[in-house]
């Protein structure tokens, strides 16, 4: 389980096919701290340490995870938002992320506020009905923790602070980028409940 709130950016530094998986080498801050069989979150992927090689570590992506997210278009310089998973006595910052990402969205705006921040507009396709999101509520973009204004049907806007911009790889992203959407699961699990009874 995550919170949405990065720990720091990695970069790729090597991909490797392995049939119709990859294998994704990346070079982070905390790799000395990591393990074998460690879950990390990255751009909202929850994927498995396979390998540590000094600085720099690999993880695996399945073929269904690349048909899922964003991670099928990384290149060896791509910066990836990364977290480790939550202890149990740890305060939960932003919401609770599983990292099972639910679908991808195309950036259809960028702009920069008067004071400093930055408005990202997000679309997707709403393919089921759990795939909402709601007013104030929470969602998580390459696996950070954010609250949607101007929700719709299949779009949503999230306001990004200097901080974020700069500490997550929002910077990297323009109009047209691929982001990875996870929807709160308080929300799925409500909406899932209630279409029992409509059948």
């Amino acid at each position: 389980m995550f919170s949405g709130i990065v720990q720091t950016i990695a970069t790729v530094t090597r991909i490797e096919h392995n049939g119709e998986n990859i294998d994704i080498t990346l070079r982070s801050k905390f790799t000395g701290e990591l393990h074998i069989d460690q879950s990390v979150a990255h751009n909202g992927v929850c994927l498995t340490v396979v390998s540590i090689d000094g600085d720099c570590y690999t993880v695996t992506a399945i073929a269904e995870t690349l048909q899922k997210t964003n991670l099928g278009l990384l290149e060896v310089g791509s910066e990836v938002n990364l977290e480790r998973s939550m202890m149990v006595d740890g305060m939960l910052d932003g919401h609770i992320v599983q990292g099972h990402v639910d679908t991808t969205a195309i950036c259809t705006s960028v702009s920069q506020e008067e004071e400093g921040s930055w408005r990202f507009a997000f679309q997707y396709e709403p393919k089921r009905e759990e795939f909402v999101t709601v007013e104030k509520g929470s969602v998580a973009v390459n696996g950070v923790s954010l609250t949607v204004v101007n929700s719709k049907t299949g779009s949503f806007e999230v306001a990004i602070i200097p901080y974020t911009f700069e500490n997550t790889n929002f910077h990297c992203i323009r109009k047209g980028a691929v982001v990875n959407l996870e929807f709160d699961i308080l929300g799925k699990y409500i909406l899932k409940y209630i279409s029992l009874f409509k059948k």
